[in-house]
């Protein structure tokens, strides 16, 4: 499979040589750029990012897929997890579904690490879509040898 030459990082985004290796996680990341999830804004702090829900990413009541939705906040997780400098990857993750996400909604998600120890750290997301929650992702995060 050829990689596409969508981005999943906007313009501006991850630019300072810190984020280096995020940019290149991104640049490598397929599954976050065929569902067209955009990161906004990625920082130490906080990661910020959106997609919009197709046809092709409901199930068969009409609403978001579940694991769409997990993928967006799992791409966003990662964003936070190794924004600090050092590759992490999941060792946990839950997800809560709220309320559903249909055809065309723009679901927006935000990604806060709470805390950080040694190699571990826990990091929440919340998704929304017109302003209301639909999912809330927990992940603990462990720090790797780089890959």
């Amino acid at each position: 499979m050829t990689q596409t030459s969508v981005s999943v990082l906007a313009d501006g985004v991850a630019e300072g040589a810190e984020f280096a290796h995020v940019r290149q996680m991104f640049d490598r990341d397929e599954a976050s750029k065929r569902l067209g999830i955009t990161i906004t804004e990625l920082g130490l702090e906080e990661v910020r990012g959106n997609f919009t829900i197709r046809p092709e990413m409901c199930n068969g009541h009409g609403t978001a897929q579940g694991g769409m939705l997990f993928t967006f906040a799992d791409s966003l997780f990662a964003g936070a997890c190794n924004a600090p400098g050092r590759p992490a990857v999941a060792a946990q993750v839950s997800i809560h579904y709220i309320a559903p996400a249909r055809e065309g909604d723009v679901v927006e998600g935000v990604a806060v690490t709470r805390q950080s120890w040694g190699r571990n750290g826990v990091t929440d997301v919340t998704l929304t879509s017109g302003g209301r929650a639909i999912a809330e992702f927990r992940g603990t995060f462990r720090v790797v040898k780089a890959v």
